[in-house]
């Protein structure tokens, strides 16, 4: 058997087993559920040996995460213990982001010594973001109002909406004081004030470090930047005799970086496939019920934002091959998807398009940089969410209202966090913000991490794209490394 039979088999399998779970389904013919399940796992296991043949550590991705989605509907309590190999993965993940974008900012800048681009690349990107994410926003408040997904929404029962970092503060305070003795007034946390938003000032002030340490402790990607690039002009103003031992170090982190990289995706899988098996497990099907169109209109408005907006960029601005390109996204985004968080695709998201053909200078600025300002995905489920908050109130509001929470967005969306159910905490603020009621919310919590998973992907391939944009319009993007990228090199599994 070979490589081609193989993925024939599979696919053979697959679709004799979707026609069986359709008759399983709808009752045409008596047929047990322990031959569903048997039937299901026989094509698990045919993609498990077309993953042998393929060596592809992508293909492993996607396999685990159909292995995960299996463990999660037959084995739903065994399926919440998987959720320590998931965090093992991230943390890992984490570990890489900070040092990453340190060597490979400061290399980019201070090896050229070209201080002028550093300054036109920035604000070109801010530019192309501030348009396209507008763009976005526009596609989710078109969408949820045809659709309008909030009229006669039923809440799902025994949901508890994430808390802001004050009130889990607050939460620990009190906790403490009961384990010591000391009588709590019921209810206390009700009572006590949340911090007040952030204005635009303090998103200002938050881009600029602090605390180095503080903020790689915190994963604040911008001030690593910030930090980063000054350091990088700093370092190309010296002579040549005290810049070369520095950037000669800077040089060494950043391959070992990209080699501690590779050796972290040997685990992707298994984290990958115990992050989609938590989440089945978690949320099963019946949370669906209600929520179905909210689930298909958000999906739909990130499918029409990808075809509208992102694949014209892709073709007439950024002029790359979209083929080559879906290769070299395919990975980073299906752990995006499977992890809903976009820190876990940065390394993967970094080497790869450096290999697509943007330079390093302009991949290690650009991407890092969208995560604050180009969350494409996120800016678009808030402006959808938030109105759908609105029709599950009752609240008719006008283009104009409609076009001012969108603008607020606009604001408090930059920064979010790009972790799991961040960006829930933007939008309750905003629900706050405007006197929307907040129990609508807990609907969309309830579905809030298949949702993440589109919003999360979209954010990636948002962010890869900007990359090969900024690249094109500096005039240094490598066609023939576009044309002649190989997937399978790119894998950490090499054939």
């Amino acid at each position: 058997m070979n490589k081609r039979i193989a993925g024939l088999l599979s696919l053979a399998l697959f679709t004799l087993v979707a026609l069986l779970h359709l008759v399983y389904l709808y009752k045409w013919a008596a047929i047990s559920p322990t031959v569903a399940m048997a039937s299901r796992w026989v094509v698990v296991a045919s993609l498990v040996v077309f993953a042998l043949y393929k060596k592809s550590l992508t293909t492993w991705i996607l396999v685990a995460m159909a292995i995960g989605i299996e463990i999660g509907l037959d084995f739903r309590d065994f399926s919440q213990n998987l959720q320590f190999l998931s965090k093992i993965f991230l943390r890992l993940v984490k570990t890489i982001v900070a040092p990453l974008l340190f060597a490979t900012l400061v290399v980019g800048i201070a090896s050229h010594s070209n201080l002028k681009q550093v300054g036109r690349m920035g604000w070109k990107s801010l530019v192309y973001f501030e348009i396209v994410t507008t763009l976005a926003l526009v596609i989710g408040l078109v969408f949820i109002n045809v659709t309008r997904a909030g009229d006669g929404i039923v809440v799902p029962e025994k949901l508890e909406l994430p808390k802001s970092s004050e009130k889990q503060l607050q939460q620990k305070m009190i906790s403490i004081l009961d384990s010591a003795g000391i009588d709590v007034p019921p209810r206390l946390i009700d009572r006590l004030p949340d911090a007040p938003g952030k204005g635009w000032q303090d998103h200002i002030i938050d881009i600029f470090p602090e605390n180095i340490i503080k903020s790689i402790y915190e994963g604040n990607v911008l001030p690593i930047v910030v930090f980063s690039v000054i350091f990088g002009i700093a370092l190309a103003l010296l002579s040549e005799k005290r810049k070369q031992p520095m950037l000669d170090f800077t040089e060494s982190l950043a391959e070992t970086m990209f080699k501690f990289t590779n050796i972290i995706m040997y685990f992707a899988p298994f984290g990958v496939g115990a992050a989609i098996a938590v989440t089945v497990g978690h949320l099963g099907i019946d949370v669906l019920k209600n929520l179905a169109l909210l689930l298909v209109t958000l999906y739909l408005a990130l499918f029409a934002f990808i075809l509208l907006v992102l694949l014209p960029v892709a073709l007439f601005i950024a002029r790359i091959p979209i083929k080559q390109f879906i290769k070299a996204i395919r990975e980073p985004v299906s752990i995006a998807f499977a992890t809903t968080s976009s820190d876990s695709a940065l390394p993967k998201a970094l080497e790869n398009m450096e290999k697509f053909g943007v330079p390093r200078k302009i991949v290690s600025f650009v991407i890092p940089t969208g995560y604050t300002f180009n969350l494409d995905g996120t800016t678009l489920y808030l402006s959808l969410a938030s109105i759908f908050v609105a029709q599950a109130a009752g609240i008719d509001l006008s283009i104009g209202e409609q076009l001012l929470i969108g603008l607020t967005l606009m604001l408090t969306s930059k920064g979010v966090a790009a972790v799991p159910r961040a960006s829930l905490v933007i939008l309750i603020a905003t629900a706050d913000s405007f006197k929307f009621p907040i129990w609508p919310i807990m609907a969309i919590y309830g579905i809030d991490e298949l949702m993440d998973m589109a919003r999360t992907s979209v954010n990636v391939i948002g962010n890869t794209l900007a990359s090969c944009v900024i690249a094109r319009w500096e005039g240094e993007f490598d066609d023939e490394k576009a044309l002649a990228f190989d997937e399978q090199k790119a894998d950490a599994i090499v054939g």
